[in-house]
C-alpha cells in the first residue's frame, strides 16, 4: 500500500493500537487509516501479544488502563523482549495527571498522547514518533 504525501511517495507504516474502549479504538483506527497507515487493533494485552507474534509494527499506541495486564506492564514486557524492544511505544491515555507522563516514559514509552484525541492533530502527532530522529 502506498500513499502520496506531497511530492514523495511512502510505503504505509504499520501501527498497533491497544485500547480497551471500542469507540476510542475505532476513532484512532479511522484517523490513521485515512493517513495511509496499516493499522491493527487489540482490546487488551493478551490480544496485543497474540498480534505481535505475527505482526511487526513500527509503532504501538498503548492505552495505560487496560483490563488484566495494564499498558505499563505490557510496555515493560515488550521492551524486555529482544523481538519487540525496538518497536516505538507511545502512551495513548486519558490519564493526564501530574507524573503520568513520567511513569509512561520510565517504563519504556517514547512519548505520550493524551485523550481525548485531537482529530485535527492526531495524524501529525503519530507521524512524529515514526520519524527516524524520534528513535534517538
Amino acid at each position: 500500500m502506498r500513499k502520496e504525501m506531497g511530492q514523495k511517495t511512502a510505503v504505509a507504516q504499520a501501527i498497533l493500537i491497544v485500547d480497551d474502549n471500542p469507540i476510542n479504538l475505532k476513532l484512532a483506527r479511522v484517523l490513521l487509516n485515512a493517513e495511509g497507515y496499516e493499522v491493527r487493533a487489540a482490546l487488551n494485552a493478551e490480544q496485543a501479544l497474540g498480534l505481535l507474534a505475527e505482526f511487526q509494527p513500527q509503532l504501538i499506541l498503548m492505552d495505560i488502563q487496560l483490563p488484566g495486564m495494564d499498558g505499563l506492564e505490557l510496555t515493560r514486557r515488550l521492551k524486555a523482549d529482544p523481538k519487540t524492544q525496538a518497536i516505538a511505544i507511545v502512551a495513548l491515555t486519558a490519564y493526564a495527571m501530574k507524573g503520568d507522563e513520567e511513569k509512561a516514559l520510565a517504563c519504556g514509552c517514547s512519548g505520550y498522547i493524551s485523550k481525548p484525541i485531537d482529530t485535527r492533530r492526531f495524524g501529525a502527532e503519530v507521524a512524529r514518533y515514526l520519524e527516524p530522529s524520534a528513535a534517538q
